[in-house]
């Protein structure tokens, strides 16, 4: 038997267990007498198994009950039974949906603005292509590599609602063949963008990126996904987004090298995500590609951070001051609050 709030699906084996009792037969003769195992008689009875025209003819023969009532208790407990799982798993889905930023999807255009929780529920499916949003735990759905400050059962819904989205657009985007090679050879060219405006270097890094196989996608943050950039597998190519979170440069530049780090790494396409080891190393990957550990070890020696030897470290460099800025604030050499007039703001075109 089967329950919702609204329906109970019970199998035909209900009544054939009646009838076996009102007849004080056992299971074991009634399996002799169906000429079918005990073991198929006892799942028929729990409703493990469908009572099929020939069962219910056999059903006629030893019970004396006409095999047209047996197919019609089947069909009506097979419809009762979809019922049931149905609004079992509408209730499931329902408690997922509102934990989703569903408004917030809305206003970006992602999916309907609904205020009915059903509505909501559809439409989140159709969103992210399952049956029933519970899928989403399933690590074969999402395989996302990501940057991001905080971990919650929330900001992972969060998570998983704005890489669909980088998924949706990414796969209207034309790309070469994945080629890792490709982008190790590209990465000195891409760290002199950090010298552009974002108008200037947005159209060239999308192509430079394109032709290794990875399709950059800018989106809109998402409260609560504590998310700077995600990198995961779709069909043949590499999906790289990135969130407008923070405008600051140097937070862009280093969520997109970090992203880099996990490509180069092979840490993307991993079932289970990755580890903490795995993000460490992106970090630091990310870090002494941005800025030379010997250069930058060199330049700490000296303790003196004031805006023109920082300027000038940078220039040494070939990056923008607003990095060496932002790694000196994250190492506590210098205060949070200290040479932000170093560091640029970027308007990011979706």
């Amino acid at each position: 038997m089967a329950r919702s709030k609204s329906y109970i699906a019970t199998p035909p084996g209900a009544t054939i267990k009646e009838q076996l009792n009102d007849r004080s037969m056992s299971q074991k003769e009634f399996a002799a007498r169906m000429d079918m195992s005990e073991k198929h008689i006892s799942k028929l009875i729990n409703g493990e198994v469908q009572l099929t025209p020939d069962c219910a003819v056999r059903l006629e023969m030893v019970l004396g009950v006409p095999a047209k009532f047996w197919n019609s208790l089947e069909s009506r407990y097979r419809e009762k039974l979809v019922k049931v799982e149905a609004e079992n798993a509408m209730e499931q889905d329902e408690a997922i949906a509102r934990q989703l930023p569903y408004g917030e999807m809305a206003k970006y255009g992602w999916i309907p603005a609904t205020r009915n929780i059903k509505e909501k529920v559809i439409n989140l499916r159709k969103y992210f292509g399952v049956v029933e949003l519970p899928l989403l735990e399933n690590n074969q759905i999402t395989k996302i590599v990501c940057r991001r400050l905080a971990i919650t059962a929330k900001g992972d819904l969060a998570l998983i609602a704005w890489a669909q989205r980088a998924k949706i657009i990414a796969r209207n985007m034309n790309t070469e063949p994945i080629n890792v090679r490709g982008l190790i050879n590209k990465l000195d060219e891409i760290r002199n963008m950090t010298l552009m405006p974002p108008q200037q270097f947005c159209p060239r890094l999308k192509k430079l990126l394109s032709e290794c196989g990875i399709a950059l996608v800018f989106l809109p943050h998402l409260k609560g996904s504590f998310l700077h950039g995600a990198t995961f597998m779709d069909g043949n190519k590499i999906v790289l987004g990135l969130t407008a979170r923070g405008s600051d440069a140097d937070r862009f530049w280093f969520s997109l090298f970090h992203e880099f780090g996990h490509i180069i790494l092979g840490h993307i396409g991993n079932i289970d995500g990755t580890t903490d080891q795995d993000e460490n190393a992106a970090d630091e990957w990310s870090r002494d590609k941005l800025i030379p550990a010997v250069a930058f070890n060199k330049f700490k020696e000296n303790q003196v951070f004031s805006l023109d030897n920082v300027s000038a470290f940078a220039k040494s460099v070939g990056i923008a001051p607003g990095i060496v800025v932002g790694r000196l604030q994250n190492e506590r050499k210098i205060q949070y609050n200290m040479l932000n007039e170093l560091k640029e703001h970027y308007a990011i075109t979706m």
